[in-house]
């Protein structure tokens, strides 16, 4: 009976430990962590094989680096460690996705009204690091309200797209690449020909509302859905977007239980 207790909280442990990895590995994804978690790796294999073969001056120097990466680590990762701790308060991995998703459906929509053109890019499993760099930083919540002001007429950010990265935009007047695919139709303008572009190297979806027409398409695989109907929108964003957020894994019961809840609230 004992042993059967040690065993299932043996289980139990690596079950919490798993899980824990696997968080990290979540909130690291696309961000500059990953690579200082790969040099931290080849330095504990060099530490690792220093001691093995008894280098004890190797040994030192690397004790005194792990003990400064320590501190370093804290300094240089003091936004994305800030950000994390936000979204653990926010049940970890779940980021109120489906309000996020209706506050840019709402944006859309008013903006779809009075003909202003917006690029509005979601990041989903593959970093957007580098288009967000080409952008100004925003670091604010979703709503529809900030997304209008970005996308305003005459203003600084109006001509590039926004970045939004869980229930934060991150950054707007991002520059996007443009598609490679020939003979696309010369009704499709810049804004569209960006949103094909980057779905074409990501697994973003990207919302975009024509200038000329006021009409809403999405793209997503380097694809364009065009004239998406208003009541349709937040559905559809919807339906693109939780597939690939919600892969069949261990968690899946626990993520379907904390959006109800989240929703609920």
């Amino acid at each position: 009976m004992m042993m059967d207790i040690l065993s299932w909280k043996y289980i139990f442990e690596v079950l919490i430990l798993w899980f824990f990895y696997y968080m990290l590995l979540v909130f690291i994804q696309g961000t500059r962590a990953v690579q200082v978690l790969k040099g931290l790796i080849i330095l504990i294999i060099i530490f690792t094989i220093t001691q093995a073969v008894r280098l004890e001056i190797m040994n030192w120097i690397l004790t005194k680096i792990f003990t400064i990466s320590v501190i370093a680590f804290l300094i240089i990762f003091q936004p994305e460690l800030r950000r994390g701790l936000a979204r653990i308060g926010q049940f970890g991995m779940f980021y109120r996705e489906k309000e996020t998703l209706d506050e840019i459906a709402k944006a859309a929509i008013m903006l779809s009204k009075k003909k202003i053109g917006a690029l509005i890019a979601i990041e989903r499993e593959i970093g957007l690091k580098t288009y967000i760099e080409s952008g100004i930083p925003i670091d604010s919540h979703v709503t529809s309200e900030l997304i209008n002001t970005l996308f305003t007429p005459n203003t600084p950010l109006h001509d590039g797209g926004v970045v939004v990265q869980g229930s934060r935009i991150i950054a707007a007047g991002c520059l996007f690449p443009l598609t490679q695919v020939p003979n696309i139709p010369k009704a499709l303008g810049t804004r569209h020909r960006a949103a094909m572009g980057l779905t074409e190297e990501t697994d973003a979806i990207v919302v975009v509302v024509s200038e000329e027409t006021g009409s809403i398409s999405i793209s997503t695989g380097g694809r364009l859905t065009k004239n998406i109907d208003d009541n349709d929108l937040a559905k559809v964003l919807s339906n693109i977007y939780r597939p690939r957020r919600s892969k069949k894994s261990f968690f899946d019961f626990w993520f379907r239980v904390a959006s109800r809840i989240g929703n609920s609230e």
